[in-house]
């Protein structure tokens, strides 16, 4: 990825836009936690970046400039649809009939699954600093806050997910405290 795109060069920005979309929908998926909808959001996001590209400043970052894009429309989403519930009448069914069984497999990952019980705005950093590889500064333009407040949102949403992946974590430093 260049990101020293030309003004005009319609070619250079749909180059540089094709290649950041792998990590837009990495993002996206860790925002949600549904393929479907990651890839939605994704869609949106490429269609509001081309519409918008002569907005876009050639030389700076493209992936940061989508990213910002991505999760502006995924909180407008997000407030527009916070009463509607997707129903799957089939889903409902299953379940109605279905047996308890407490061996089902999982269907997420114990990562996915944790990262999914963080709360938006630490799970959000956690992707940009930890996944997105963006730096405290890029990340807290992003999503339009303080670096102090990125740095403090991290940090919480490290521990968390420590705790979170292992039980023991939390026996473990109030033992050590005690000692």
């Amino acid at each position: 990825m260049t990101d020293t795109i030309p003004a005009g060069d319609d070619e250079g920005f749909k180059r540089d836009l094709l290649a950041v979309l792998p990590h837009l929908r990495a993002f996206a998926r860790g925002l949600c936690g549904r393929p479907d909808f990651a890839d939605d959001l994704v869609q949106e996001t490429a269609i509001k970046a081309w519409v918008a590209r002569d907005r876009f400043t050639p030389g700076t970052n493209m992936r940061a400039w989508t990213f910002a894009i991505l999760r502006n429309h995924f909180l407008s989403e997000l407030r527009r649809n916070r009463h509607q519930v997707d129903y799957d009448p089939d889903a409902a069914e299953r379940l109605l009939t279905m047996e308890a069984d407490q061996e089902a497999p999982l269907h997420l990952s114990d990562m996915e699954a944790a990262l999914l019980k963080l709360s938006p705005e630490r799970r959000e950093a956690l992707l940009l600093v930890g996944a997105g590889g963006f730096t405290y500064e890029e990340a807290a333009r992003i999503s339009d806050c303080a670096i102090g407040t990125m740095k403090s949102r991290v940090a919480r949403a490290r521990d968390q997910l420590a705790r979170l992946l292992d039980p023991e974590h939390d026996t473990i430093n109030i033992e050590h405290e005690k000692a």
